[in-house]
Order: structure tokens, then sequence, then C-alpha cells
């Protein structure tokens, strides 16, 4: 079995679970623009850029997506982006990959500087060489364009050395358009069917099967 050498990370339902932070940013930002919704009804935007989920889910134009994301920001940056926890053990495990070897980089549709920021305040920002994150205008926000940053970023490791570690399909199609492989994680919010869809190279169930697939890869 071939060794991988660099890394990558989703962060949101990978690393961290950011529900009642996101649903209440969502929630507010609806509510700012005359939209009343459920928090458990949100989820589904955790994972995709915010942009394609204010559009696709509530049908808002170029305008109202702007003052949506500004609002959500609002709330976010104040409060939502500490509504989080780590996932239990996975600290554990990016002390590990780093002894191991490998380099660590954080791939996720967020803005980087909210990436950057979430790290640091789970003290996790010294197991990444790189984060690579959407920029705050929304530009670069496709995970597959993310993915391809960070290629960009570690040109000198050739394509069959990377992975790519995610909970959505949008990691996994991401993955795919770079030609590199990837591991689906389902104790985020994608299902198995979501996963086995968009063909995950390795599908895993827990964070602790995610260390057992590493020893597996040595």
């Amino acid at each position: 079995m071939k060794k991988y050498s660099v890394v990558l990370f989703d962060l949101d339902g990978t690393i961290s679970d950011p529900k009642i932070g996101i649903t209440k940013s969502v929630q507010y930002a609806l509510q700012k623009i005359g939209i009343v919704e459920d928090l458990d009804q949100l989820e589904t935007f955790i994972g995709p850029p915010l942009q394609v989920s204010f559009r696709y889910i509530y049908g808002l134009d170029d305008v109202q997506i702007q003052q949506a994301i500004a609002y959500y920001r609002e709330r976010f940056i104040q409060s939502g982006m500490y509504e989080n926890k780590l996932y239990q053990n996975i600290s554990s495990l990016l002390e590990s990959l780093q002894k191991e070897g490998y380099q660590l980089a954080i791939a996720t549709s967020k803005p980087t500087v909210f990436a950057e920021q979430i790290l640091k305040y789970f003290n996790l920002e010294h197991f990444f060489d790189f984060v690579a994150g959407s920029n705050l205008d929304g530009t670069r926000s496709a995970k597959g364009e993310v993915i391809a940053f960070v290629r960009e970023h570690f040109n000198e490791v050739s394509i069959d050395q990377f992975m790519m570690i995610g909970d959505r399909k949008y990691d996994i199609v991401g993955a795919y358009e770079n030609q590199i492989d990837s591991i689906g994680v389902t104790y985020g919010y994608g299902s198995l069917e979501e996963l086995t869809d968009a063909q995950a190279t390795y599908i895993v169930n827990s964070v602790e099967e995610l260390q057992e697939l590493f020893n597996f890869f040595q």
C-alpha cells in the first residue's frame, strides 16, 4: 500500500462540529431578510459555500445573497465561530500524523481568515503546514478550487501522494477533480450513501477508524 505524504482536511464536519454556530448564524441572517426557519432545517448549510446554499435552497438573487452573507458574518464573527466543538480524538490523530511525517493542510470552503481563527481557538494551528479556504469576496469557494490551491502550494509533491479527507460530497468531488484520492467520513454531515455515490476512495465511520486506516498505509 502506498504511503501518502500530504493530507488535506476539510474543517466543518471533519475536524470540528460547527452545527450550533453555523445554523444559528444562518437563522439570524434569514430572519434579517424576512425568512423564519427552524435550526434543524439549516444543517444543509454545513459544507457547501454559503452563496450556493442561499441561492439553491432559498432562491436568493445576487444582491440578497451578499446581504445574507453579511448578516451571517455579523453573528458568526461575534459568537458563531466559537459555538463549535472538536470531534473526539481528532487532536490525537493530527498529532500522530504529524509525528509520522505527513504534511497536513486545511482545505475548506470557509474563508481562510475564519478557518485560521478557529484552528487557533482550538490550539490546532501548529499541526498544519498550510491553511486554504475561500476569499472573503466569495472567490475560490468551490472545494475543487481550494484543493487545487493547496496542490499548488505543495507543487514539489507528486499527485499520487495527496489525500483529501471530508464529510460531504463536495470534498470527494473536489478531490476527484484534482485527480487525488479521498476519504469520506460518516461521523460528520454527509451520509454513507452520499459519500458512496460521490465515489470516495475510502470511507470510515469514526476518527478511530481514520487512524486505523493510516496505520494500514504505513
